[in-house]
């Protein structure tokens, strides 16, 4: 009854500080893409910079445990496809949680992609792990995207991110709407707390961080940002900077 409670009270320990989440869940869709041709150097980095939550994918668990600090919280995300099938925006489920319990999760990770032809398999798979995540007292991020050409409009953003919480996420990750005033919106309207994802990596440092800035001033409850982090170099300072903006004191 208590157990997801308590969890949730590690990762948000107080109102002002935000959680510094990073999903590294990549190889799987995409392949060992740049910054995570090996996912240990990169944890390792991440670490030291102060991130609060590692994502990632069940098999990566063998390879992050033996590093992974006690003060870090590790979250295993279950969805996947890649990049080299015809239907890679379908995501099916490849774990549980139960395995995730047993892996040592402190939170297990979905995604669901609105608008297209397979969203309800995708919502379908959420509420499943929504009833197991219950029963087990772990909390489930659901990594919400609106896959349209536009990327979605805030209206679509606000109703996805409404879904995902509704459909029995307690947290929600989903893109930012492109203003502080839409976020809020947002985030007023999703009766969980939002973190903003970063996308495809930006050239820009300098608007990166005011994006971050602007979305934990209009309500987030912090980041679950991958490309625009590790593939930045050098990574060590950049992750300090940005763990500063997020806990509060940048």
């Amino acid at each position: 009854m208590y157990g997801k409670e308590i969890r949730l009270r590690r990762l948000f320990p107080d109102r002002a500080r935000k959680l510094f989440s990073v999903p590294l869940d990549h190889p799987v869709s995409m392949g060992p893409i740049d910054g995570l041709e090996e996912i240990v150097p990169a944890v390792r980095d991440l670490q030291e910079g102060g991130v609060d939550l590692l994502i990632v994918a069940k098999g990566a668990v063998r390879e992050v445990a033996p590093i992974l600090r006690p003060d870090v919280r590790l979250g295993v995300h279950v969805s996947a496809s890649t990049s080299l099938g015809a239907t890679s925006n379908r995501k099916v489920l490849v774990g549980t949680a139960e395995e995730a319990v047993g892996l040592g999760a402190d939170l297990l990770s979905v995604q669901v992609n609105f608008g297209v032809p397979d969203e309800p398999e995708m919502l379908r798979d959420l509420g499943v792990v929504a009833d197991e995540c219950r029963a087990l007292g772990l909390p489930l991020l659901c990594m919400a995207y609106v896959k349209k050409s536009d990327g979605g409009t805030p209206e679509d953003l606000r109703h996805a991110a409404r879904a995902a919480a509704d459909t029995g996420a307690d947290i929600v990750k989903t893109s930012y709407p492109g203003t502080p005033e839409e976020f809020r919106k947002l985030c007023r309207t999703t009766p969980v707390p939002v973190l903003i994802g970063g996308g495809v990596k930006t050239d820009s440092e300098e608007a990166f961080l005011a994006t971050v800035r602007d979305s934990l001033r209009a309500g987030g409850a912090g980041i679950c940002i991958g490309r625009n982090l590790f593939q930045r170099r050098p990574l060590g300072p950049f992750v300090r900077r940005l763990g500063e903006i997020v806990h509060g004191s940048g």
